[in-house]
Parts: C-alpha cells; structure tokens; sequence
C-alpha cells in the first residue's frame, strides 16, 4: 500500500508512508489520508525517515480515476506552474469545474492544494538528496521565486530549507545530481532493462547490463539521465545534468512513466495467476517521449526488432539534433513531431523505410504537430487510438501497442502480434481475444508475460 494512502500520527502531527520503519503508533492516533497533500492541507508534515516524497504513485483503470490520474501527472510535469486550472481542464477536454471535483474526490484536495504540495516534496527531496542551491532548488521544483518558496516551505513544515542540507550548497562539481525514485516491489529490473537495451535508438539512448541513458530535449533545456538500481532502497537511482534542473519535474514525470513505477504487481500478478508466476515484479515499458515510441511501432512494422533499430537509428541521424554529453554513445537528441512533419517523403525512403511507412511516419507527425491529438498517459484511450487508425498503414497492432506504452493503459492488448500467438498456441485473432478476456483489466502485464515466455 506504499503511496497509495498516507499514515497520520495526530500525537506528533506528522505523516509516513505505510512501510515506515517508525515505532509503530496505537491505531487510535492514526489518521488515513488519500495523498500526502491530504494529510498537509490537515495539517500535519512529512516525516523525515520514511520521506513520504519518495512513495511510488498509483495508476488506475477507472475512467474518472484516470483522469484524475493524469491531472496528477500534468501537475506533477509543472502544468499549474507553466498555466492555470482553466488551461489544463482545457487541456483535458473537460471544465475546470470537474477538474476541481475530480481531484478533490481522488485526492482530498484542490489542484493548486496538489501543485503546492507536489512541489515542495519536490524541493524536500533535492534538499536532501543534492547539493543543488536553493535558488536552483526553488526553480526544478516549480516555484517561481526562492522568497516565495522559502515562505512556504517554513509556513507548511516550520523549519527553513536549509536545515535539511548536509552539506555546503554549492553545485555539484560532475555537473550532474540525482534523486531516487521508489517503487513497489517485487521489480523485475533485468527484464525492463533488457526490452529498452534491445530497442535503444543509436545516439539517443545507451544501456548496458546496469543502467539506462538517453538525450533530453525538454522545454527549450537539453542535456541527459542516466536510471540505475539503486543499491540502498527499492528505488531507481536517476542521474541528470545540471542542465536540465529547470525541467526536472517533467524529466522525472517521464522516468516514472517509461520505467512503470506506479505498478501494483501483487493486484496484478494475483489477477494474472499462473500466467504471471515465472516473472514476478515485470513491467511495461513505457514511452519517455510518446511520439518517439509511436514512430519507433511505425518503423517495427514487419520488420525484427533488430532490424527497426537499425532503421530509427538512421531517422535520428537524419533528423535529430546534435548535442554535446560526457558519453560517445549519446550525440543526438531524439528527432520531434516537427522535424518529422516537414521531411521530404525521399529522404526517408532513402534511409531503407518503405513508402507506406514513410506516408504513416510523416502523416502521424503532422497530427501530433497540429495538437489533433497527444500520446499521452490521461489521453482518451479508445478515441486516440480510433484516430491513430485513420491514418493509412496504422492498423490494431501500432494502436494496441502505442496504448499500452505510450499512454501507459494497462488494459491494451495487441492481440494480432505473432509473439503472443505462438505464446498461447493460437492463431485465430477472435480466440486470443476471448482467453485474454480473463486478463482484464491487465491485458497489457499479460503480453508483457507472454513475450518474456518465448525467452525460455
């Protein structure tokens, strides 16, 4: 229950995570929260042991608890920082009214309430884990002035910032600093590591036997992460240039997503049965950027998984900015929908992608260029994958997959894939369909496990 619901101790007006290790308070002085921006708007602080900052999320399958889910997501990308309410309720296609209503019934609070809170464990966890300054701090974090930060972070946890520094806040002499990013256990790292490794685009993305790396372009700030096993908790070891510190909020938002740490494996591996007991803790990958996955499904069409490597590799050389980073292996940054949008159809052919995907390619980054729809975690699952199937050469099986990694949609379900029809020993598209029924509403974990099965 790690995140999913926060432990107030009304004696000590402090808050942990259900895994604090905490002498264990008597049950009466307990308070339950739904989030921890619940539990500080009642008026209690995050305990400095457990560091309720550090708690996975939750993801949901219900309609209404996805949208709140995504209105999470975008608030923790620094959505309230950038626009208002209205501008993200407009986002989303719905009234900053519900927006308000929806958050409040999912989380306990209002949507600045969230930001606030998002924000300042945000901050908790870059004044403990960084040598960062404080003006740095205040800006990764979201606040758009360090006096106006300081005057929170005292009002909300009555003590200044500078008493969780260990040390002189100078900048990291690497040029880098890092945070740790928790998950729910079991988590099976060597699987997750081993799909992106065989699918890293050359330039873009490195990963060895220990960690992940890639370029980031984000928000007019370029640099690169590095994601490892952290060897002192269940949690992520995320590294990031000192570059990207203005866009850390996003960065981190978008490592939580392609690394799946809001997963509940035991809901999940307790629904699958038997079909989930040789890989428990595996996850689904997800998309750091959803349109570099999108095209990545385009360019595998047909073709092994070595061989739309090969080809996405010659995209990002083609299309992709260069950039400077400590490491060979990465010079270029990931190309955009704009960049893609505008190619000349030759140039990619020449390159080795046949004319059709060429015309699928360009077409589907025009419409992500043209805001017709996002690849998104929150978008609406069944119309962006309607509107993904209008465009010639996108079939079920780029959709299904662009579902369940792009948008993060647990109950995707690529059922045409040949992996998963050797996997069950089927070859009719109507009898995968009625046995990955049972599956529901975690079809996506069950192809997941269906294609590590074809590993043995």
């Amino acid at each position: 229950f790690d995140g999913v619901f926060f432990v107030a101790v009304r004696t000590t007006k402090i808050y942990c995570r259900t895994v604090c290790k905490a002498q264990v308070p008597r049950f009466e002085n307990c308070g339950f929260h739904p989030s921890a921006a619940s539990a500080e708007k009642a008026g209690y602080r995050p305990c400095l042991r457990c560091r309720p900052e550090l708690a996975p999320g939750h993801s949901s399958v219900d309609a209404v608890s996805r949208q709140a889910a995504y209105a999470m997501s975008r608030i923790e990308d620094g959505a309230l920082s950038e626009g208002g309410v209205d501008q993200l309720a407009s986002e989303m296609g719905i009234t900053s009214r519900h927006l308000r209503r929806i958050v409040e019934s999912e989380y306990g609070v209002t949507p600045i309430e969230l930001a606030q809170t998002q924000r300042l464990l945000m901050a908790k966890r870059l004044l403990t884990d960084t040598n960062l300054p404080l003006t740095a701090i205040a800006m990764a974090s979201g606040f758009l002035s360090l006096r106006r930060f300081n005057a929170l972070f005292l009002e909300r946890y009555r003590m200044n910032p500078s008493r969780l520094r260990k040390e002189k806040n100078v900048e990291s002499e690497s040029g880098t600093f890092g945070c740790e990013l928790s998950f729910r256990t079991p988590y099976d790292w060597n699987s997750i590591l081993g799909f992106l490794r065989y699918r890293a685009s050359p330039g873009v993305e490195f990963v060895d036997d220990q960690k992940y790396m890639r370029t980031v372009s984000s928000g007019g700030h370029q640099g690169w992460i590095s994601v490892e096993l952290s060897t002192k908790q269940d949690a992520l070891r995320v590294t990031v240039s000192n570059s990207l510190a203005p866009v850390l909020l996003t960065v981190i938002a978008k490592v939580k997503r392609l690394f799946d740490l809001q997963a509940t494996p035991a809901i999940i591996e307790d629904h699958l049965g038997t079909l989930a007991k040789a890989y428990p803790g595996l996850r689904v990958p997800g998309a750091f950027d959803g349109f570099e996955v999108a095209a990545r499904a385009i360019l595998g069409q047909q073709v092994s998984v070595k061989g739309a490597t090969v080809l996405a590799g010659r995209v990002a050389k083609l299309l992709g900015e260069k950039i400077e980073t400590p490491f060979a292996e990465l010079n270029l940054l990931s190309p955009n929908a704009k960049s893609m949008a505008n190619v000349d159809p030759k140039a990619l052919s020449a390159l080795g992608i046949i004319g059709t995907r060429t015309a699928s390619l360009i077409q589907l980054a025009k419409h992500i260029d043209s805001g017709a729809f996002n690849l998104e975690p929150g978008s609406d699952v069944e119309a962006t994958k309607a509107a993904m199937k209008e465009i010639a050469g996108i079939g079920d099986w780029t959709a299904e997959y662009v579902a369940m990694r792009c948008l993060n949609w647990p109950d995707a379900f690529p059922y045409s894939d040949l992996g998963i029809k050797k996997a069950l020993g089927l070859k009719s598209d109507k009898a995968i369909i009625e046995t990955a029924e049972a599956w529901r509403p975690w079809r996506s974990y069950a192809a997941m496990h269906l294609w590590k099965s074809l590993e043995k």
